[in-house]
């Protein structure tokens, strides 16, 4: 598939030339009486019809990019004049494979995906038969493989994750990355094994020709088909396991002010901290390898050839990060990686609240609403910690709205609603939310400082602990230990973000600086996808420390062979020292020595 924009656009503005007034006007002059006059209303009538067919196109073509990264600004201004442009999506349409990820992974990928499918391009997505949210949507072609696990399978293994969770919290990384309960890992990384042992689906992938692969990291399976089908692909993530996602863009890992994963820790580490931060890093150099060691086993057996993890990462054209520095720290990065935080921070994703959420907050009073929310992958809390939080949260004056699906405490307040579901993005930009309880979930941070809406948070595992720690250091929540908080510690959380304005007013300067964007993060992501379509990769933004060797990056060859000259130079330098010191004393010696035996 080419992209000529400039081939199109020549031909549909001839187009309009063609059958502008003055054109036609010079190839069909009026002829003279009666037929003259049905001549000249037959050519306006044609004319009209044609102008509106135009200008229906032109207001297909408005919806579609003048809201995109083609028409920003007084740009847009300029459409009306171009009727060429209303084709575009259609005449530059590629062909995307998508390798998403199950769970929350995919509710923002998805955004990205419809986007690219609503401009024309044909989309399909591959997932297995078995998974939570993975579903059909509209105008995607959607190619599905059997797994070797079941539905139940799959929720057990989560459940066991989970639960380990609210049981305890590991301090290294060994016992997070071999522990039992990681079953569920297991079920992710073993879909690509299955997927290539469908000869019809691989095949239908061969034969597809398709521009790039647009892939979620996470179960690893679609840098594995971009690698064997030897496309080019966009990876859409929170971030990566390990210190693949350094080795991956060959970004420098600054250790002694970029904290490590799961430490969090703040990048203004004390000595001890710094400490720790590079005992993680060589964990992650020694451990790593061993929870990835089933992946590579599966890809060298599809690859036919060994590979490594690195390698696989190693080979992505652009990373789309979904973060932004109100949150993480700052650190050193390379061109190919884009931050695209903040998708679903647009006005047009809040939508107005159902007759049931608008009653709850209606209710409220002056006091207002607290959102409640540990993620859609938790379902059950101990009955313990579940009476514990419902005890605090009967103590403040606000009506809290708890997602939980589980067995309800009970001694639940009446001033506390349970749902099933909850509009979490909307809610939390309705006026009258006060605060936010929250897992720490990148979407539900990210959400929560895009409305502006001080968090108390519980982080269970993966990046959430990381992620309450910014968000604390930064002044707009509080932390709390959920395995070791009391009723009183949530309590006492709660009415201090709710009460103490520091927390609002840091919470609103983060909101502010994070909608202060030149470009739309969605309409950022589109760009790259098609950009990567268009160009066939991004090989321009590739360093070439991907094509040095370990030695070579850190220049210990050359540091060795200066190392090697200097020392020569002071061997050389030593010897010719002493041999004209032996040459000049040496001699006096000797003539000495002769004198003082001739006088004896």
């Amino acid at each position: 598939m080419q992209f000529s924009r400039r081939s199109v656009r020549e031909q549909f503005v001839e187009l309009g030339d063609y059958f502008s007034q003055d054109a036609l006007r010079d190839r069909w002059p009026p002829a003279q009486g009666l037929v003259g006059n049905v001549v000249l209303l037959l050519r306006d009538f044609g004319r009209l019809v044609l102008e509106l067919y135009l200008k229906f196109h032109l207001f297909r073509m408005k919806q579609i990019i003048c809201d995109s990264e083609y028409c920003l600004g007084n740009a847009c201004s300029m459409v009306p004049s171009l009727p060429v442009r209303s084709f575009l999506s259609f005449a530059e349409a590629g062909k995307l494979l998508v390798v998403p990820m199950d769970g929350s992974h995919w509710f923002t990928m998805r955004s990205v995906v419809e986007k690219l499918s609503q401009r024309g391009h044909e989309i399909v997505l591959v997932i297995p038969e078995v998974s939570w949210h993975l579903s059909n949507s509209s105008n995607i072609t959607i190619k599905t493989y059997h797994t070797a696990y079941t539905l139940e399978d799959l929720n057990v293994a989560f459940r066991k994750f989970s639960d380990f969770q609210w049981k305890v919290r590991p301090q290294s990384l060994l016992p997070m990355l071999i522990s039992s309960e990681n079953t569920i890992f297991d079920y992710f990384f073993s879909r690509c094994k299955s997927l290539f042992e469908d000869k019809k689906l691989v095949k239908y992938l061969e034969e597809s020709s398709f521009d790039a692969v647009f892939l979620d990291p996470f179960d690893m399976c679609g840098l594995i088909i971009a690698k064997y089908l030897s496309l080019p692909s966009v990876i859409f993530t929170r971030g990566v396991f390990c210190h693949y996602f350094e080795e991956g863009t060959q970004s420098p890992m600054a250790l002694s002010y970029v904290p490590r994963a799961f430490l969090a820790f703040s990048d203004a580490m004390t000595f001890e901290q710094r400490v720790w931060n590079l005992i993680r890093h060589i964990e992650e150099r020694l451990f790593c390898p061993y929870f990835y060691k089933n992946v590579e086993e599966i890809a060298s057996q599809i690859l036919q050839t060994p590979v490594t993890t690195s390698e696989l990462f190693s080979q992505t054209s652009i990373w789309l990060l979904r973060n932004d520095f109100v949150l993480d720290y700052p650190r050193p990065v390379m061109p190919n990686v884009v931050f695209i935080s903040g998708i679903n921070c647009q006005k047009l994703n809040q939508k107005p609240l159902s007759e049931e959420f608008e009653a709850y907050v209606n209710a409220s009073g002056e006091h207002g609403i607290v959102i409640f929310s540990l993620g859609s992958m938790v379902s059950e809390i101990p009955e313990q910690k579940a009476m514990e939080i419902a005890d605090a949260l009967g103590k403040i004056p606000q009506t809290v709205l708890w997602r939980y699906t589980g067995t309800p405490p009970p001694n639940l307040a009446k001033n506390t609603k349970l749902v099933k579901w909850l509009p979490q993005n909307d809610l939390l930009g309705h006026p009258k939310t006060r605060a936010f309880i929250t897992h720490s979930g990148s979407h539900g941070v990210y959400e929560g400082i895009c409305n502006g809406v001080p968090m108390v948070m519980m982080p269970l595992f993966g990046d959430q602990m990381d992620n309450a720690k910014r968000m604390e250091t930064r002044g707009a929540g509080i932390t709390l230990n959920v395995l070791e908080m009391s009723s009183g510690d949530l309590e006492n959380a709660l009415k201090a973000v709710i009460n103490e304005k520091s927390y609002k007013e840091n919470i609103m300067r983060l909101s502010r600086l994070h909608k202060d964007r030149p470009i739309e993060p969605l309409d950022l992501a589109v760009f790259w996808v098609e950009f990567v379509m268009r160009h066939k990769g991004a090989s321009h933004l590739r360093p070439a420390a991907h094509d040095l060797t370990w030695y070579q990056y850190h220049s210990l060859d050359v540091i060795g062979f200066l190392l090697a000259v200097t020392l020569t130079v002071i061997f050389i330098t030593f010897k010719a020292c002493a041999f004209t010191f032996r040459k000049c004393f040496g001699k006096k010696e000797r003539v000495k020595k002769s004198h003082k035996s001739k006088t004896h």
